[in-house]
């Protein structure tokens, strides 16, 4: 489980491909303090660090992972968000994110609005009832709030601290992101789903 506040952004280093999937290293401040095993949110997929040391984290993506998020496509360079999961004795904020990505969503425009940063983000058809206006969403592994919502997109108000702090400086119009629908919504939606079932 993660919270959706980033705590470092990596710079990839390697990709390489492998028999199962692709192989990561990424340079990061809290490498450190990673162990092999422990889960870490990176741009808001959930993956296992196999192995680290003081400056670099190691990762395995899998096939499928690699298919339906936008870990498939990373290269060396490339800014990414990370996050540890979260501790059941740390302070929670965000929101509940689950690290499952539930589609990839297209950045449509970037405008500035004084010192704050303004995103709108089209999202696939399957990802309509999890999304409202005003409710929470996972963009890249990061937090926000869906300001305005229309039928196939949406927008989100990017404040200095966060645009100065996570990869979303480095994202262009036309670039793909991670997208993950509140988890609380998607319960409600199902049991929403199943009383239709049981109903009709």
């Amino acid at each position: 489980m993660f919270t959706g506040l980033i705590e470092s952004v990596g710079r990839v280093e390697v990709v390489t491909s492998t028999p199962t999937g692709l192989h990561i290293a990424i340079t990061t401040a809290i490498a450190g303090d990673l162990e092999a095993g422990e889960s870490v949110s990176i741009n808001g997929v959930c993956l296992t660090a196999t192995r680290g040391d003081p400056a670099r984290m190691f990762a395995d993506i899998g096939p499928e992972t690699a298919r339906i998020t936008t870990l498939g496509g990373l290269r060396p360079g490339q800014p990414v968000n990370l996050e540890r999961s979260m501790r059941a004795d740390s302070r929670f904020g965000g929101h509940f994110v689950q690290g499952h990505v539930d589609g990839i969503g297209d950045i449509r425009s970037i405008r500035d609005d004084g010192d704050a940063h303004w995103l709108t983000i089209r999202f696939p058809a399957s990802l309509a009832p999890f999304i409202v206006r005003k409710g929470s969403i996972t963009v890249d592994g990061i937090s926000l709030t869906v300001a305005d919502l229309r039928e196939t997109e949406f927008d989100v108000m990017i404040i200095p601290f966060t645009w100065q702090r996570t990869n979303l400086s480095s994202l262009r119009g036309g670039d793909s992101v991670n997208l993950e629908g509140d988890m609380v919504g998607k319960y409600v939606a199902r049991a929403v789903e199943l009383m239709r079932v049981e109903r009709g």
